[in-house]
């Protein structure tokens, strides 16, 4: 969080926080009532004061007023940035995860250092060069064999970021926020 953010805290300390108003959709764009912000300022200071209470509810700390977050699939986006390094859409570069999970869908959700964070579909390239079995790349066959696991299953795929391997497991889309500790759809 930056600064005025804290000073704003202590001057306004009982500023009630909203729900339902703002998104954050699977392209990791942010949302104001279902529109898309596009202005680069507010974007970049939604990005530094962006976090996570204790019940697991993302929110945007707007001064003094905390403003709660409808997660359309996970709290944060993961891509691949000009350097081919792993990012959060909120621009933090992630150096480790702890474990993956594959959807039925072929979505895969990291548990980063920075929180749960799903692959955008559009670097799903990156994820298929680092998907190994027995220490070769995966291949059409045991992707296949993954994605037809049930809910909750290990998978034999190991997934490399940074030096580490993490075991991949199966979960549905629905169980994902569950299993993560977010919450998709915070409520007071």
């Amino acid at each position: 969080m930056e600064d005025w953010v804290y000073r704003a805290l202590a001057k306004w300390p009982n500023v009630p926080a909203v729900f339902g108003w703002m998104g954050l959709d699977r392209r990791g764009r942010w949302t104001i009532r279902g529109e898309v912000i596009t202005r680069p300022q507010i974007i970049d200071t939604i990005n530094r004061n962006y976090a996570a209470d204790e019940q697991g509810r993302w929110f945007f700390q707007n001064g003094p007023q905390r403003g709660y977050v409808k997660l359309e699939y996970a709290p944060l986006i993961l891509r691949i940035d000009g350097d081919g390094k792993l990012i959060t859409h909120t621009e933090l570069l992630v150096l480790q995860a702890s474990a993956a999970f594959l959807d039925e869908h072929g979505a895969l959700t990291l548990s980063t250092e920075h929180g749960p964070g799903v692959l955008d579909d559009q670097d799903l390239n990156w994820a298929l060069e680092r998907l190994h079995v027995d220490g070769e790349v995966v291949d059409e066959e045991q992707l296949e064999a993954a994605l037809n696991l049930d809910s909750g299953e290990s998978t034999e795929l190991r997934l490399f970021v940074g030096e580490r391997a993490v075991s991949v497991t199966r979960v549905d889309a629905a169980e994902l926020a569950g299993r993560l500790g977010f919450v998709c759809e915070p409520v007071a």
